[in-house]
């Protein structure tokens, strides 16, 4: 006997009611299944903020805007990520460890200044852009996906005024092996 007459087989000996459920019991395991994977985005990484970054991340939280750019402000269950419902999410960081990619000879030349803040700017990988701030006392991420905004840089102005007014310019020294720029 095939595999096919086995399996014909086993379903003709199954009670009538079910095998008429068979085919709406698995087509609801399916949508059960896709709703489950299609949920809300994955939460973000909260970052680990340095003792001294604490306080500077809690005031940039109160800065910053219910709305950005028209989009509402999410609950986030950290006081380190701020979540804007933009769709895609915008997520904002605070706290972050510095890039590598901000350790090379290149860093600064990709290192645009919005309103009196630099930000380093890298593609995410997904077409969309992560910007990082650079010689700030703490560390600021903030990850603006493909399709949120026309420009992905959008948000960046507003962001950049709440972290002007909460998170100083980094004013330590160089030291002396430092070929490039700073790291907080």
């Amino acid at each position: 006997m095939t595999r096919a007459a086995r399996a014909t087989h086993a379903l003709k000996a199954l009670p009538a009611p079910v095998r008429w459920l068979a085919a709406p019991v698995a087509l609801l395991g399916c949508v059960v299944l896709l709703l489950g994977t299609w949920g809300a985005p994955p939460a973000p990484v909260t970052p680990t903020p340095r003792a001294k970054e604490v306080p500077y991340c809690e005031a940039l939280a109160r800065a910053l805007p219910q709305r950005l750019t028209g989009h509402g402000r999410e609950h986030s269950d950290s006081p380190y990520v701020v979540i804007w419902s933009s769709s895609p999410r915008t997520v904002l960081r605070c706290g972050v460890p510095r890039p590598d990619a901000l350790n090379g000879p290149q860093a600064l030349k990709s290192a645009p200044e919005v309103n009196g803040v630099q930000w380093f700017d890298e593609p995410d990988g997904e077409g969309g852009y992560r910007f990082t701030t650079t010689l700030r006392e703490a560390n600021v991420e903030v990850s603006v996906p493909a399709g949120a905004y026309p420009n992905y840089a959008d948000p960046l102005p507003t962001l950049s005024d709440a972290v002007k007014v909460s998170v100083p310019v980094w004013n330590e020294p160089l030291p002396a092996s430092a070929s490039g720029s700073p790291a907080p």
